[in-house]
């Protein structure tokens, strides 16, 4: 893998972890436009790299509420601290019980479906275009909410459904303030990420890859550099009702997958 390749990968990831038009929508577009082949696959270890480079953009950026969470976690009472952490592993559930008992399924829906992906690109924009005209309010997260915001975590796992855009669409139509969406929606994919990369780790595959280490070091520092641009960006965007821009993007492209399908 070449410099340029790194750069370019590290930027994509930490670029998409962040903004709400889905990652894994945009590549499988590519790979049915240039065929599979044409489309190199970066090894695990790359992706294990730019995983660990997005989730430390993640904790630069909330450091201050990260560290109040630890250290209300460690106090070992009911306080604030330790109720937000709870929500945030509910959240996580949905997600990691789907990626365990559907892991074939779900690897089968990335092989070039692109009539699934244009459909679930249009979701998505609809999704980005109702929680932008959604009524403000200062409400905070719930339990019963951290578990349809984790639902809709689950459900982005399709390709053409973002990540970011659906669980902080769902957050906001729940009547839950922008910028608390945001927070949470960020926080709640930190562990989920790290879990990969240990999975990554731990499964022993990574011993295989063949990767220069100043490859891995460029990754490392443009997805950590890229994510940390994209992550307060989209704090500002959902701040100020700007995510129709991105709705109108995606329904750009899901049309324009649907189109390609059938051409």
């Amino acid at each position: 893998m070449t410099i340029i390749e790194a750069i370019i990968l590290g930027i994509v990831q930490g670029l998409t972890e962040f903004l709400p038009v889905s990652s894994s929508g945009h590549l499988e577009i590519v790979k049915a436009i240039l065929g599979d082949t044409s489309v190199p696959q970066e090894s695990l270890l790359m992706t294990v790299v730019l995983h660990a480079a997005t989730a430390l953009s993640t904790i630069v950026i909330f450091r201050k509420e990260i560290t109040e969470l630890v250290t209300g976690l460690f106090q070992f009472k009911n306080n604030d601290q330790f109720k937000y952490s709870l929500k945030i592993v509910v959240s996580m559930i949905p997600a990691a019980v789907i990626g365990v008992l559907f892991d074939e399924e779900i690897e089968s829906l990335f092989g070039g479906q692109l009539l699934l992906v244009g459909c679930m690109l249009i979701l998505t924009a609809g999704l980005l275009f109702l929680a932008d005209k959604a009524k403000r309010t200062d409400k905070a997260v719930s339990m019963p909410n951290a578990v349809t915001i984790g639902i809709a975590q689950a459900i982005a796992i399709l390709p053409g459904i973002s990540r970011s855009g659906a669980t902080i669409s769902t957050a906001v139509l729940l009547g839950i303030d922008r910028e608390k969406a945001a927070r949470f929606s960020f926080l709640m994919v930190v562990p989920l990420i790290l879990g990969k990369v240990a999975k990554d780790i731990l499964s022993g595959d990574i011993a295989s890859s063949q990767i220069e280490s100043t490859s891995l070091i460029v990754g490392f520092l443009a997805a950590f550099l890229a994510g940390l641009v994209a992550c307060k960006w989209m704090i500002a965007l959902v701040k100020k009702s700007q995510l129709k821009y991105f709705s109108f993007y995606c329904l750009a492209v899901g049309l324009g997958a649907i189109i390609y399908t059938f051409i």
